[in-house]
């Protein structure tokens, strides 16, 4: 059975870090690239990282370079999302998803309809 786990939200002040991890069990990580995406309220789904681990590349949204690192365990299967210095408008449920297709992986950021498999999401709030 294939599914996505994510954990790790949370409420944290604004400057602050927290790590998401995102369980994928079943999952060929040669096979699948996963990304990272968050909805805040009244907002459109955004895309914020993805990782292909057959290509070894990663690659963010604007708003999050230089902030959010996104790394993957293969022997663990689990991708995780390293984001520091949170801001308020970082404040939105985090989605992992997986896609069964490593190729045009940053351009899948903007279309997250491309990812065939959800995880249940997870909170995170930034307060000022």
């Amino acid at each position: 059975e294939v599914q996505l786990v994510e954990s790790g939200g949370g409420l944290v002040q604004a400057g602050g870090s927290l790590r998401l991890s995102c369980a994928a069990p079943g999952f060929n990580f040669d096979d699948y690239a996963i990304g990272w995406f968050r909805q805040a309220p009244g907002k459109d789904r955004e895309g914020v990282s993805c990782i292909s681990s057959r290509f070894g590349s990663a690659y963010y949204a604007d708003s999050v370079k230089g902030r959010f690192t996104i790394s993957s365990d293969n022997a663990k299967n689990t991708v995780y999302l390293q984001m520091n210095n949170l801001k308020p408008e970082d404040t939105a449920v985090y989605y992992c998803a997986a896609r069964g297709s490593n190729w045009y992986l940053e351009a899948s950021l903007r279309s997250w309809t491309e990812y065939d498999y959800w995880g249940q999401g997870t909170q995170v709030t930034v307060s000022s």
